[in-house]
């Protein structure tokens, strides 16, 4: 009998810029084989690496001991090696809650017109309820991520959703425009932590080969929010009154929150989250993928931001408005589609291709105002390349491997939401001086820095997506043939395996 011999082989090796995964099989006590997977954190990390006992394999290191001499058990909830039905629902959940978010984020973009007349403000003035909104994801998102991350998973992202339901009454019974605006603050504290919480919950629920897969699924719902869910708010604020529609969905963040909190998997906090340096991000690429996701979302939101008001001005009727809107979404959903197949393929000749679309059509707008078609036509080639974007920035994030999963999604949350609160202020400020036909051309300008960035930021925005072990595709079978029901027509992101060979 052997015990303790380890067999390597190169195609157990897994190399990254950023992390070295390996796997290891040794004939452990009864010659039975155990299979270790050996984690070594990127170089510029202090971190030591971890070992992770694979299916059939006993735990590691046994729990600390607090000052009184009592067991305190400060690892993180090991992912499951099995795709259970528990993950599945957690996925769902997350999925749906992600839909939900950014229905409340925007909702107010659709029913700008008729909020503004209700309550007696102007609807350049109306804007504002995006940008504080956005202002308060942009600088909390990193320090909440940070201060929450030691907390039990589940009880922060139920609070979050219980965040999103105060938000939503608070507005939909709103007296006067300032108590709308605490609303929205509200809403804005909730989202700060909401997502880089829901993509790190996503990694730790599901085997290790599927965690990106499961982000993409999360991420989609909020894909779907923007395209499907915004437009619903807005037909229904056409119907019945934009404070029924914002109230429906306060209703169904207050049911989520309960559904969470009685099917989610219990997951552990982190106890030492990778966060790095500005540095570091610079050096990852990571930076480079933040700068130029903010200046997308700014050029983006300087006009989506009085879509409404933009539409009925080409000669939309005011309750056409949702509809119109959910017909633009649907061409998001084939830019969603677009960006699932060539993620792991091409991302870099993707997105360029994408933001390049979006500065010519937004360039293009004013040129057919005067047509309610052309308009229609060119809003539809604006919408269907950006909603390639959201999961090609996620995903590019995430590869680099310059910090976690959560403080990745928090980074982006945070720059996302800079570029909304920026967009919507110089949108509004462009509407006030000069009318909207001259927004579309202030939201090219600004699209076009971020293409500048991509182009330049070749780290963050490689030809071929990294061998990052928590961006696997080598199992999509499995997982699509598991959740069948919920991942019909969502595009996922995976690992590609393109990059440098491995090391011995």
């Amino acid at each position: 009998m052997q015990t303790g011999v380890d067999h390597e082989s190169a195609a157990d090796v897994h190399d990254a810029p950023d992390e070295i995964i390996v796997v290891r099989t040794r004939h452990g006590p009864g010659g039975n084989p155990v299979t270790d997977t050996l984690q070594r954190p990127p170089e510029t990390s202090s971190t030591p690496a971890v070992r992770t006992p694979a299916a059939g394999t006993s735990a590691a290191a046994p729990p600390r001991r607090s000052s009184t001499g009592h067991p305190r058990d400060t690892r993180p909830t090991p992912q499951p090696h099995r795709l259970t039905a528990s993950g599945v629902v957690g996925i769902a959940v997350l999925g749906l809650a992600t839909f939900f978010a950014i229905t409340t984020e925007l909702s107010p973009v659709g029913l700008l017109s008729t909020m503004s007349a209700d309550l007696g403000v102007s609807e350049a003035r109306m804007g504002v309820v995006v940008t504080v909104y956005a202002v308060a994801v942009a600088a909390l998102a990193l320090p909440l991520t940070w201060a929450t991350a030691r907390f039990p998973r589940k009880a922060v992202l139920v609070t979050t959703l219980v965040g999103y339901t105060a938000s939503n009454l608070m507005v939909a019974l709103a007296p006067s425009f300032g108590v709308l605006l605490t609303g929205r603050v509200v809403g804005g504290i909730a989202h700060a932590l909401f997502f880089s919480v829901a993509s790190a919950y996503a990694t730790r629920i599901v085997p290790p080969r599927l965690a990106g897969r499961a982000i993409a699924f999360v991420y989609s719902g909020s894909s779907l929010g923007f395209v499907v869910g915004v437009p619903l708010a807005t037909t229904v604020g056409d119907q019945l009154g934009w404070r029924p529609a914002v109230g429906a969905v306060a209703v169904a963040t207050a049911v989520l929150a309960v559904v969470a909190a009685l099917f989610l998997p219990h997951v552990q906090g982190e106890s030492s989250p990778h966060v790095g340096s500005v540095r570091s991000w610079a050096r990852s690429g990571l930076l480079a993928v933040v700068v130029a996701d903010l200046m997308l979302f700014a050029g983006h939101y300087v006009v989506y931001t009085f879509i409404g008001p933009y539409l009925t001005g080409a000669g939309l009727g005011e309750d056409l408005v949702g509809g119109a809107l959910l017909v633009l979404g649907g061409t998001g959903v084939v830019g969603l589609l677009a960006a699932g197949a060539f993620v792991d393929r091409a991302p870099r000749q993707t997105l360029i291709v994408a933001v390049a679309v979006m500065i010519g059509a937004l360039a293009a707008l004013p040129f057919v105002h005067g047509s309610l078609v052309g308009t229609f036509v060119v809003a539809g080639l604006w919408m269907a390349a950006n909603g390639t974007t959201g999961t090609l920035f996620m995903a590019a994030a995430i590869r680099t491997g310059g910090v976690s999963p959560d403080i990745a999604g928090a980074l982006i949350n945070a720059g996302s939401n800079v570029g909304i609160a920026a967009g919507a202020a110089i949108g509004g400020q462009v509407y006030g001086m000069s009318g909207l036909a001259t927004v579309p051309f202030a939201a090219a300008a600004i699209v076009a820095i971020s293409l500048v960035v991509i182009v330049a930021g070749r780290r963050g925005f490689p030809r071929t997506g990294h061998a990052q072990a928590n961006l696997s595709t080598s199992s999509l079978a499995v997982i699509t043939s598991s959740v069948a029901v919920v991942t019909t027509s969502i595009p996922t992101v995976g690992q590609g395996r393109g990059g440098r060979r491995p090391r011995r």
